[in-house]
């Protein structure tokens, strides 16, 4: 899209698949306008931020979405994605949804007390839809979580113009089946746009960049105010004598499942060594 509103379909040139460089949604770009609205991408603006999945640049909000129920909601799942919105600089925001049908109130006391923004939503009833509405306008957004937590069916509240697909959940398999394929950013009021992304049921450390256990802490805002107070300047924050993370935990500071969540996620990266990470993260 240029700046007037027109809309291009565009070929990328060769270049990029020789660089082994793929167009994100969301990516500012170039492009040589030809006739009958088609045009070629001539070059790729540098991004402010990125994620690998979904695969969206330049992203203002990350909402996670989750249900409170059917699907019941994966603590290390989400954390996971919290984690890889803020060590890249993008601002998560969890959306609890089906709160119609259980009470999201434990789950809110978790991420409250991290200091993350946090709504709870209801597509049946409304609830909480006009907040999200308001941390739209004027930003780059999307939506991502698991299958079948309701973010087609949130966007579909929010704007019912889209008219994106839903999904039943498969109750076989205790998710939602896949009901989009692919990402697209959709213009919103107040100069915004919001991503739709596929569904996920897993998450790869390696995929998201995060392999670098002295970065992961970055992910996890509410242990900044003790990081200092370490006994060790290596501490690792896992399991070490005079760790200021550690007595918060035990304090009550910082939430247990959100604790448990670095360690498990530290435990995956700890042996990925410094050439690795260059490696992994070009």
């Amino acid at each position: 899209m240029e700046a007037d509103g027109t809309l291009y379909t565009c070929k990328a040139r060769g270049k990029f698949r020789k660089e082994r460089i793929s167009p994100y949604a969301g990516d500012r770009v170039r492009i040589t306008a030809e006739s009958d609205g088609l045009g070629t991408l001539e070059e790729i603006l540098p991004r402010k931020n990125f994620l690998v999945r979904p695969p969206v640049a330049n992203l203002d909000t990350l909402f996670v979405v989750t249900s409170v129920c059917d699907p019941v909601p994966v603590p290390l799942m989400i954390d996971k994605t919290i984690a890889a919105a803020e060590v890249r600089g993008i601002e998560p925001v969890l959306i609890l949804t089906k709160t119609d049908l259980q009470d999201s109130a434990p789950w809110e006391e978790i991420y409250r007390k991290a200091g993350i923004p946090c709504l709870s939503v209801s597509s049946e009833t409304g609830e909480g839809v006009e907040a999200v509405r308001e941390l739209l306008q004027g930003k780059i957004s999307a939506f991502t979580g698991n299958s079948g937590v309701g973010k087609s069916s949130l966007l579909n509240a929010l704007f019912p113009e889209f008219a994106l697909r839903t999904g039943e959940i498969s109750q076989k398999l205790g998710r939602g089946k896949h009901t989009t394929r692919e990402v697209e950013l959709y213009p919103v009021g107040g100069a915004g746009y919001v991503a739709d992304t596929p569904g996920f049921s897993t998450f790869d450390m390696e995929r998201y960049q995060i392999t670098d256990k002295k970065l992961l802490v970055s992910g996890f805002r509410e242990f900044a105010p003790y990081l200092e107070d370490c006994r060790f300047v290596s501490c690792s924050h896992t399991c070490e004598l005079g760790c200021a993370v550690l007595q918060a935990v035990k304090e009550g500071k910082i939430s247990r499942s959100r604790f448990d969540s670095y360690v498990s996620m530290y435990q995956e990266i700890k042996d990925v060594k410094e050439w690795q990470q260059k490696s992994r993260n070009v």
